[in-house]
């Protein structure tokens, strides 16, 4: 879905959530906001860089500031990398200076603030359940202690209660760490459970950008209304 005419910002510690349904751009933006996806015009500044414009040290730089968690955790890991190798990954690029005993104790703290032991570091994915996977990638995205976490669809390849919990523990970072965190979905009940802020996108555009509590609590655009309409309650 092309993606076109949005202006936007996020507030440092906020949690933005984007909803629409699917096919409606939501992730073609995420990939656009980390540079996966070069859009073919308009800007994006990030802590007041060009991000769009930056290239060698200052690309790499910010790079490590803006980190992403994506929807399939098990696509996401590399199958054949011992967990934590594949934490400690970003501090191998980013920081290659630093020794492997550091890198391996860094990782291990990553993996206890997501709730996984220090018994995690040497075994593969597969050993793992889907919530415990996503666990997993989290950590990896943390682990530079970035600004900004994208999230897109973090919790849609997993069942309602073990989604629940990926949920809270977002949550619960991005108060710990002073996340800013983006989060991508097609449910509004999550954004309605993490978002302090929503935008609503429709075919490429957001028709509706406030306040969660103002947005499902008193919605103005006919879209944002069906969206309410489809789910049984929506609370802030």
């Amino acid at each position: 879905m092309a993606v076109d005419g949005l202006t936007f910002s996020v507030t440092r510690g906020r949690t933005l959530g984007i909803v629409g349904e699917s096919g409606c751009g939501k992730t073609t933006l995420a990939r656009m906001i980390i540079r996966l996806i070069e859009p073919d015009s308009g800007a994006i500044r990030f802590r007041g860089h060009d991000w769009l414009g930056a290239k060698g040290a200052e690309l790499r730089a910010l790079r490590s500031r803006i980190q992403m968690v994506f929807q399939d955790p098990v696509a996401s890991l590399n199958a054949r990398m011992r967990v934590g190798a594949i934490v400690s990954e970003p501090l191998t690029i980013h920081e290659p200076r630093l020794a492997a005993r550091e890198r391996q104790m860094r990782a291990q703290q990553i993996l206890e603030a997501v709730g996984l032991g220090a018994d995690s570091l040497a075994s593969y994915p597969h050993e793992f359940s889907g919530g415990q996977r996503q666990r997993i990638a989290i950590a990896r995205a943390l682990i530079l202690r970035p600004d900004l976490i994208v999230a897109d669809e973090p919790v849609s390849a997993l069942d309602s209660s073990v989604g629940a919990q990926i949920l809270e523990l977002l949550d619960g970072l991005r108060r710990h760490f002073s996340l800013t965190l983006i989060l991508i979905s097609h449910n509004l009940p999550v954004i309605a459970q993490l978002a302090t802020d929503v935008a609503v996108m429709h075919k490429g555009r957001f028709v509706e950008f406030g306040a969660v509590d103002q947005v499902f609590g008193s919605p103005q655009h006919p879209y944002t209304q069906a969206l309410i309409r489809a789910v049984p309650e929506v609370r802030g």
